[in-house]
């Protein structure tokens, strides 16, 4: 079996990301790390909620169709497949941020389940301090995602192993990722893997201690067992944000045995 290669990212944001809104984080400086780094495939995902979905978090509220359309059309290379996509979000009802009408606007649509930092849009006030009631929340939250009737030959499920799941102490994020139960996990990538979607390897989740290695690592090792499918995203912010995004995605790669038949494929049609 060949060895998973690092020849696309999936998860790239430009200036239009309101954590980003770096001017040099352009689209063509963008397709300059693809080229520079002999990628084949990348994706543009700002963050997104759509204006047809109700939505009283200010943070959220700009960040519609139209203003990250913005970045169209985009800079072309012939041999780069550069896509439009998106990040959107589930608030705290479990509601998507994007409506049908939109998904054939984008390539590639990305949805984290783990952004649990958002206090009284993606988490209640109440569930903040305990661990064991976050572990149950990215259950809950992925449970719902995956039971959506969505286009899942191009979506992403984004960073399940991310810091903001409990961003109080590196301690408490570990310790919320130690509770996520097995079984829970099998079920939900079982599920994961039979509707096509893609499990996300993002570079800021991957760049823990090797003593972090078998906690952060424990999810994905069973997605794989379980059939799923991995994609690469930088979550790149800032063109220096893809400095390391090889040697980090290299070392993931290679510490879950990763072939290239364990990758995910934005569909084309």
């Amino acid at each position: 079996m060949s060895e998973y290669k690092f020849d696309h990212d999936y998860h790239i944001h430009s200036e239009l990301s309101r954590c980003s809104a770096d001017p040099s984080q352009s689209t063509e400086r963008i397709l300059s790390y693809a080229r520079e780094n002999g990628l084949a495939e990348i994706c543009l995902t700002d963050h997104y909620w759509d204006s047809a979905v109700p939505c009283d978090f200010y943070w959220y509220q700009p960040q519609n169709f139209e203003h990250i359309s913005r970045a169209l059309p985009l800079p072309k290379a012939e041999e780069v497949r550069f896509m439009f996509g998106c990040e959107t979000d589930i608030n705290k009802e479990l509601t998507l941020g994007t409506v049908p009408e939109r998904f054939s606007d984008f390539d590639f649509i990305i949805i984290p389940t783990t952004h649990l930092h958002m206090t009284n849009f993606t988490i209640r006030e109440e569930d903040k301090p305990s661990c064991e009631r976050r572990a149950a929340l990215w259950v809950e939250r992925l449970d719902a995602l995956l039971e959506m009737e969505l286009p899942f030959h191009k979506i992403g499920i984004a960073h399940l192993a991310c810091s903001l799941i409990n961003n109080s102490s590196r301690g408490d994020y570990l310790k919320t990722l130690s509770l996520l139960p097995d079984g829970e996990m099998e079920r939900l990538f079982a599920r994961a893997a039979s509707l096509g979607c893609g499990i996300e390897l993002n570079r800021d989740d991957m760049s823990f201690s090797d003593g972090e290695a078998d906690t952060v690592l424990r999810p994905f090792r069973i997605a794989k067992n379980q059939g799923c499918k991995f994609y690469l995203g930088s979550d790149a912010h800032h063109p220096s944000d893809f400095s390391n995004a090889r040697a980090v995605f290299e070392r993931a790669v290679d510490m879950l045995g990763l072939s290239e038949s364990d990758k995910f494929h934005v569909d084309r049609f």
